[in-house]
């Protein structure tokens, strides 16, 4: 098969994990860290703690829609914004706040992120408004976004090339169980006493994981400062937007979120309506599937030594039209199932994704990494915001069409880029 990059890159595959080197312990002058070495557990635990805080924060209103238009008496569509609002803020101030983190550190950067982040969680639950809600909402998704890209950036500088797809899957499997623990939480808090309580709840569990995360973290070895000059910095984003292969995986992050994000902000209220009029406990354990997403995401570099990663895209937006596809359908048990699909395909094709931008990068990896979580984001703020308004278009036919379109987008640009790899080799064996 193909080696399977998303663009004209042969240097990708070249790093691709194999199980052995993934799982062998460090050895010769190579100083960073891989499974089996030094620190090499506590740095994956307490990332995998970062990535619970972040989803399960960021996310934390999402389940509680439904409860939210009815205390605040507004549509679908307004309510999404406290997530949306959330989402958006994060995209908008990425770049930004990675910049920071090339001049004062990763788990400085980290660190600051997490703490503004919870401290704003704790007062979440105390907005009057709608309005209130959202503006705090963005605030916290502003200060989250110093610690997505710096999380990658910090992996790709002190991980081993070899372990590092598996490495990033740990921390976006730490993504999956913050998303599902932080709904499933706030289904059966909010059904006994209400949302307020039940997002308070969230904060809580944050500063938990603030807290250890920072106690886990070993200090970075391999980190250097760079500039906070904006020539610099915008040489170095002009630089990574000029990258056709990078900007592939940005509007492929961008697409399967916005899949992901539609389908997820509106899927309360379709179980919550007629024909499955389920309550909101049960509704916020539906979200128990992105357990399914935690092994698909940490499974992530077996899948692309097997099929390689444009072979991987491929197979995650297979999976992914399938779920929706199944969605469709008025049994609860086919719902459930095509959830599960879109789940699992979801966090695969993010995880290759995100992965290969840290690998195809060579210098400003935290510019790269932040672009890549704008896009990432602006497709969950999308997703959100379409998602509810396709939904009260054509209910949740006009969601799954929604997410449809999208899948369409990745397959049409992995196919582009299997076309530029194939030119690109071609190119080169003319001219030896």
């Amino acid at each position: 098969m193909p080696s399977a990059s998303t663009g004209a890159s042969t240097t990708l595959d070249a790093v691709a994990p194999s199980a052995s080197a993934a799982s062998a312990p460090v050895s010769g002058d190579d100083t960073r860290m891989a499974p089996g070495g030094p620190g090499y557990r506590r740095m994956s635990f307490a990332l995998f703690l970062a990535g619970v805080a972040t989803f399960a924060l960021l996310y934390s209103t999402q389940a509680l829609l439904p409860l939210l238009s009815t205390d605040f008496g507004v549509t679908a569509s307004e309510a999404s914004w406290t997530v949306s609002a959330a989402t958006g803020a994060l995209a908008l101030f990425v770049l930004p706040m990675s910049a920071l983190s090339e001049r004062f550190g990763r788990r400085t950067s980290m660190t600051a992120s997490l703490a503004v982040a919870v401290t704003v969680g704790l007062l979440v639950p105390f907005a009057p408004s709608i309005g209130a809600l959202v503006a705090l909402r963005a605030v916290q998704g502003a200060a989250l976004a110093g610690l997505p890209a710096s999380a990658t950036a910090y992996l790709a500088e002190e991980v081993r090339p070899k372990a590092l797809i598996t490495a990033i899957g740990l921390f976006v499997a730490g993504n999956s169980v913050g998303g599902m623990s932080g709904r499933v939480i706030t289904g059966w808090v909010a059904q006994e006493w209400g949302w307020r309580v039940a997002v308070g709840a969230i904060g809580v569990i944050a500063v938990a994981c603030a807290i250890a995360f920072r106690l886990l973290l070993p200090a970075p070895r391999h980190f250097t400062p760079g500039s906070l000059r904006p020539r610099v910095l915008a040489r170095t984003v002009r630089d990574h937007l000029a990258n056709p292969l990078l900007c592939r995986l940005y509007a492929i992050g961008a697409l399967f979120m916005t899949v992901f994000g539609g389908v997820y902000t509106v899927i309360g209220y379709r179980l919550t309506d007629a024909p499955f009029s389920l309550p909101q406990g049960i509704v916020g354990s539906i979200f128990l599937v992105y357990l399914v997403g935690t092994v698909s995401a940490s499974a992530a570099g077996r899948l692309v030594t097997r099929l390689g990663r444009r072979g991987a895209l491929y197979l995650a937006g297979g999976t992914t039209t399938a779920g929706l596809l199944l969605s469709l359908a008025d049994s609860l048990a086919t719902v459930l199932t095509g959830l599960v699909l879109i789940t699992a395909g979801f966090f695969a094709g993010h995880a290759v994704a995100s992965s290969s931008v840290s690998h195809t990068a060579q210098r400003g990896r935290a510019q790269a990494s932040a672009l890549y979580q704008s896009a990432y984001y602006i497709g969950s703020s999308a997703g959100s915001t379409l998602g509810a308004v396709a939904f009260h278009a054509g209910g949740w036919a006009g969601t799954v069409a929604l997410g449809l379109f999208a899948v369409l987008g990745v397959v049409t640009i992995t196919l582009f880029g299997s076309h530029a790899a194939r030119a690109h080799t071609r190119t080169a064996a003319t001219a030896h």
